[in-house]
């Protein structure tokens, strides 16, 4: 039994042993495995230092060579830069030595000319200032008579240009505020159904025509007249109100001050309501759109404005058609031109408030609300003292032309326009030197052809003016009329 044990133990100590005997020989082999890789692993890293080290090597040598160029690169720049610099000190030095020069030279000039002063005076026996004062006395001898025929001259033209400024602004002015036909433009007479309605719209101590004229600004004038009063103002809208208020009234029967103002009121809506629709009719009609309301509203208060008899706002409809006719034949702007034509004449609803004259004043109004300057510079050059440089601004001069100046047009028979074109004509060969002359477009241009051996370019110049003259002397027109004098020299001759 105990040899039994002991054999077992025997076996279990020589089995302990020998698993411990081979694990010491298998730990052995793996580390020999692992000393074997890390040499390896060595020598490979070692082999990728030295490739480092050569690669680093070679950049820093490319490097230094880089930096040598560049080394070689300042220094011969910094050679260029001091040749250049003394070069500069050089010539530095040159022109100081130059100017230095120059500065004697003027010194000898100096002298030279003080001697010379000096000889000349001994010789004239005169200073400088003495010959100066003699000289001056000479010249003025001299030339004191052309001096005094230049001074007469030029007061004579003073005078003259004086003249015809203060004609052209007590013109301007009656133009504005009145006309050929006063009574036609300031006055509108209203019917009475009997003379007792004179005296309830005078009132008790003229309380009722005070307050109606206080209301209105317009002037109510009763007389003997029998059945009639006067209203008379400048302004033709004022004097619309004050007519639409008194019918009112009368109709009413019922006039005192408090009714006055509430009619007056009324009858105000009412008118502007009125000029507001003929301004958009007008445009209606026309045939044009986009016009701002402002525009139209002054449009339509020219129903109420005449020029010398005729109506403005039917004068500027009968333009638009015309110059819409015109305009499409010639290859205008048809919309810009029946715009244009349509306003042309707006600047004279307000004339009596603006200072101008109207076409400058309906330019600045279009512009004012928006209008293309196209349509603003036609509206101002449809008179000659602006010129016309579009297409569509010489066709609203020449409808203006047209409408305004034709027989009939402006209480004018087609006898007394024969005869005025006749009277101008005439006036324009009462002249000497004159060849022919014609009245030409409706009797607003006279043009005067002259000898060119009779009238130089000077004597031309003042015959246009004194033809002018008596034309403004001796007749009556409306608007303007231009003088027109062609002198022409022409030379002939035949190669044979």
């Amino acid at each position: 039994m105990i040899e039994g044990i002991i054999a077992a133990v025997v076996g279990a100590l020589l089995g302990v042993g020998g698993t411990i005997t081979y694990s010491r020989n298998r730990s052995a082999a793996n580390k020999n495995k692992a000393e074997q890789t890390l040499a390896k692993a060595q020598e490979k890293a070692s082999s990728i230092v030295l490739k480092a080290k050569d690669e680093a090597l070679e950049l820093e040598n490319e490097r230094r060579k880089e930096w040598k160029k560049t080394e070689n690169r300042l220094a011969e720049r910094e050679l260029s830069l001091d040749k250049k610099l003394d070069d500069l000190d050089k010539r530095a030095e040159k022109l100081r030595s130059q100017e230095d020069e120059v500065e004697k030279l003027k010194d000898e000039i100096r002298d030279v000319r003080k001697k010379q002063q000096e000889k000349l005076e001994k010789i004239a026996k005169l200073t400088k200032a003495d010959a100066t004062q003699k000289l001056i006395e000479m010249t003025e001898r001299d030339i004191k008579h052309d001096l005094t025929g230049l001074v007469s001259k030029l007061q004579k033209d003073a005078m003259d240009d004086a003249e015809e400024r203060a004609q052209t602004i007590i013109l301007t002015a009656m133009e504005r505020m009145s006309s050929e036909v006063t009574a036609e433009r300031t006055v509108t007479a209203i019917k009475l159904a009997d003379e007792e309605m004179k005296g309830r719209i005078i009132g008790k101590e003229g309380r009722n025509i005070q307050s109606l004229q206080r209301a209105t600004g317009v002037d109510i004038l009763v007389d003997d007249t029998p059945g009639m009063i006067v209203l008379s103002s400048f302004d033709p809208v004022r004097r619309q109100v004050a007519r639409l208020s008194l019918e009112m009234l009368m109709k009413d029967g019922r006039i005192h001050p408090g009714r006055i103002e509430e009619v007056v009121a009324k009858a105000e809506k009412q008118i502007e309501k009125e000029i507001k629709q003929a301004g958009e009719d007008a445009a209606r009609e026309v045939g044009v759109t986009g016009i701002p309301r402002e525009m139209l509203q002054l449009l339509g208060e020219l129903k109420f404005r005449t020029s010398y008899g005729q109506n403005v706002l039917l004068h500027s409809t009968e333009m638009a058609h015309l110059a819409g006719m015109i305009a499409e034949e010639i290859g205008a702007n048809v919309r810009t031109v029946k715009i244009a034509t349509l306003l042309h004449d707006v600047g004279k609803a307000v004339t009596h408030k603006v200072e101008g004259k109207h076409h400058h004043i309906g330019a600045e109004l279009a512009r004012k609300y928006g209008m293309k300057e196209e349509i603003a510079h036609a509206i101002e050059a449809h008179h000659d003292d602006v010129e016309a440089t579009t297409p569509e601004a010489l066709v609203v001069r020449v409808v203006d032309a047209l409408s305004a100046a034709r027989p009939g047009a402006r209480n004018i028979s087609a006898e007394n326009f024969v005869e005025r074109m006749k009277d101008l004509e005439n006036i324009a060969t009462s002249f000497n030197g004159i060849d022919k002359a014609y009245a030409i477009s409706a009797g607003r241009e006279v043009r005067v052809i002259v000898s060119p051996k009779t009238v130089d370019d000077l004597s031309a110049i003042k015959l246009a003016r004194d033809i002018a003259t008596k034309i403004e002397s001796t007749m009556q027109y409306p608007g303007t009329i231009k003088v027109n004098v062609i002198r022409e020299t022409r030379a002939v001759e035949f190669a044979k």
